[in-house]
C-alpha cells in the first residue's frame, strides 16, 4: 500500500468512525450501500480511473459521485464516498478496496457497540474451520458458476439463528463478492479488521487437546508481552500435532508442538 493510499484510507476510516458516533445511523444499511458501491467500482474500470485521477479537481469528482449515487444509496454513503474521492489514491483499485473495507468496518463497529465483537470474531474463525474441513461446502460457496442468490441463501440456512447478524452479513458479502480472494483469505482479512478495532492482533493457536481457561489466559498474557499488543486467540484442536502448542501471528510462527520438533529433527538427520 502506497503512502497516499494509506493516508487516504486512514482518513476515510476516521470519517466513518465519526459518522458512527451518531446513534441514528443504520450501520447495516450503510455497510450494504458501501458494498453496492464497491461492486460498481469493481465493474466500472473507467469510473474508477476518473474518480482517482489526480488531474481532476476533488470537488468535480465529489460532484460526479453525488450525481451518480444520490437517491440510490443513503446520504451517509454519498458523503463518505465524496470525501474519499477528494483524497489521493495510487490506483482505482485502491479506492474500491478501501470502500469494501469501510463496508466491513461498519458492521464490525456495529457489533462492537452492541458488545458482540468477541462473538463475531469467534464465529468468523469457526466458520472458516468448518469450510476448511468440508470440501463440498467450500465448493458450493466458491463455485463461480453457481448463482449468487444460491450461495447467500446457503449461508443464511447454515448460520441463521446461530450467528450474529454482523457475522452473517460479512460472510454473505464474501461469498457474493469475493473480489479475487479465496474465502479463507477473506475471512482472515475480516478477522484482522475486527481485532484491529480494539488494537489487538490475532493469534492462531493449535493444540492436540482443548486448552483450559487458565492456559488460554496465560498464553494470551505471554503473547501480549511478546507483541506489545492485546491478543485475540483463535483456538484450533488438531490431534496430529501430538502435544505442545503452535502459534501463528501473521506470517510469524512459533513452533512448540511435538510433531513440529520431530519434523525438524527429521530434516536435520536428512541434511
Amino acid at each position: 500500500m502506497s503512502g497516499s493510499t494509506r493516508q487516504s484510507t486512514a482518513a476515510a476510516r476516521e470519517r466513518l468512525e465519526a459518522l458512527t458516533d451518531n446513534a441514528s445511523v443504520d450501520l447495516g444499511a450503510l455497510s450494504g450501500d458501501l458494498m453496492d458501491v464497491t461492486r460498481v467500482l469493481d465493474r466500472e474500470v473507467s469510473l474508477r480511473r476518473i474518480l482517482t485521477d489526480p488531474a481532476t479537481p476533488g470537488e468535480a469528482k465529489a460532484g460526479l459521485v453525488a450525481n451518480l449515487l444520490t437517491g440510490k444509496v443513503g446520504a451517509e454513503t454519498v458523503d463518505l464516498i465524496s470525501g474519499m474521492v477528494r483524497s489521493r489514491w495510487s490506483s482505482g483499485r485502491d479506492l474500491a478496496d478501501a470502500t469494501e473495507q469501510l463496508a466491513a468496518l461498519a458492521l464490525i463497529i456495529g457489533a462492537d457497540k452492541a458488545n458482540e465483537l468477541d462473538e463475531v470474531e469467534d464465529e468468523l474463525f469457526r466458520f472458516g474451520r468448518v469450510v476448511a474441513g468440508n470440501v463440498e461446502l467450500r465448493s458450493a460457496l466458491t463455485d463461480n458458476a453457481a448463482a449468487t442468490s444460491a450461495k447467500t441463501e446457503l449461508v443464511r440456512s447454515l448460520l441463521g439463528g446461530k450467528a450474529k447478524a454482523a457475522t452473517i452479513a460479512l460472510i454473505t458479502a464474501l461469498v457474493s463478492q469475493p473480489r479475487g480472494r479465496s474465502l479463507e483469505s477473506g475471512l482472515e482479512e475480516y478477522s484482522r479488521l475486527a481485532a484491529g478495532r480494539r488494537g489487538r492482533v490475532v493469534a492462531l493457536v493449535t493444540t492436540a487437546v482443548p486448552m483450559s481457561d487458565t492456559q488460554k489466559e496465560r498464553l494470551a498474557a505471554s503473547l501480549a508481552t511478546l507483541t506489545g499488543h492485546p491478543v485475540h486467540l483463535n483456538l484450533d484442536v488438531d490431534p496430529a500435532v501430538l502435544g505442545g502448542v503452535r502459534v501463528q501471528i501473521g506470517d510469524e510462527i512459533i513452533e512448540g508442538t511435538i510433531a513440529g520438533r520431530l519434523d525438524t529433527a527429521d530434516r536435520s538427520l536428512a541434511g
